[in-house]
């Protein structure tokens, strides 16, 4: 999903329905998308250190979720010539400027958790 992907909208409104700003915002708000640039945030990981770290995702998920955060610009994916293949997920410059306010969030999330009414 890059911006050269995306429709063109007059004044950059997420409640519009052809702004490209909602995909943007699709892509964030889902969870595994915010967890997977969270678990980024210390530096390059392999992909089994990052599905470790997100607890209670599958492998097909997770690649789904590192395939879409890369066609976003968000991740950059680079295989190192080993056997078996070396595969390293980062952060480009836009993946941690969008790692800012979701930290917030989580941390907001986990302050406040006991705020909510009580879920099974």
């Amino acid at each position: 999903m890059t911006t050269a992907h995306l429709p063109a909208c007059g004044p950059r409104d997420v409640y519009a329905a052809n702004c490209p700003c909602r995909s943007v915002l699709d892509l964030l708000a889902d969870k595994w998308s915010a967890l997977a640039l969270g678990a980024l945030e210390e530096g390059p990981r392999r992909f089994g250190a990052v599905r470790q770290r997100l607890q209670g995702i599958s492998p097909k998920v997770l690649t789904a979720v590192l395939r879409r955060l890369e066609e976003a610009g968000l991740v950059d994916r680079t295989v190192y010539p080993a056997v078996p293949l070396h595969v390293e997920y980062a952060l480009t410059d836009l993946g941690r400027d969008a790692t800012v306010p979701l930290a917030a969030l989580r941390t907001w999330v986990e302050q406040n958790i006991d705020r909510f009414p009580a879920r099974d």
